[in-house]
């Protein structure tokens, strides 16, 4: 698979695996908070297993700086689809005004310098 392409989606597999680490507990209100933490760190294990490689090929073909923002800009995308339809949230107008300012921001990372 592309250098390109492989980073990105190892980067949404990676994104996944963290936003239920960070936010899946959140359903689950009543557990105790070291086993919330003790599943959320295995979670978030099996996370670096995929961020770390996206990150060791995609640095061969995009600067740091591109594979952060990538990383950011799928981190917001599941997070929207995660907490619309597991964690039952609506996304408000202001949600998609701040997701599009980032969208913004990326596309400036990835244009190149300005002259």
């Amino acid at each position: 698979m592309s250098p390109k392409i492989l980073p990105i989606l190892l980067l949404l597999c990676s994104n996944v695996f963290m936003t239920f680490a960070w936010y899946g507990h959140l359903k689950f209100g009543d557990r105790p908070l070291p086993l919330v933490i003790l599943v959320s760190w295995l979670i978030a294990l099996a996370e670096y297993c995929f961020a770390v490689p996206a990150n060791r090929i995609g640095h061969s073909v995009y600067n740091a700086a591109e594979l952060k923002t990538m990383q950011e800009v799928i981190t917001l995308t599941v997070f929207a689809v995660f907490s619309v339809f597991y964690l039952d949230e609506r996304l408000t107008l202001n949600h998609l005004v701040g997701f599009g300012f980032i969208g913004l921001g990326a596309f400036f990372v990835f244009k190149g310098p300005l002259n």
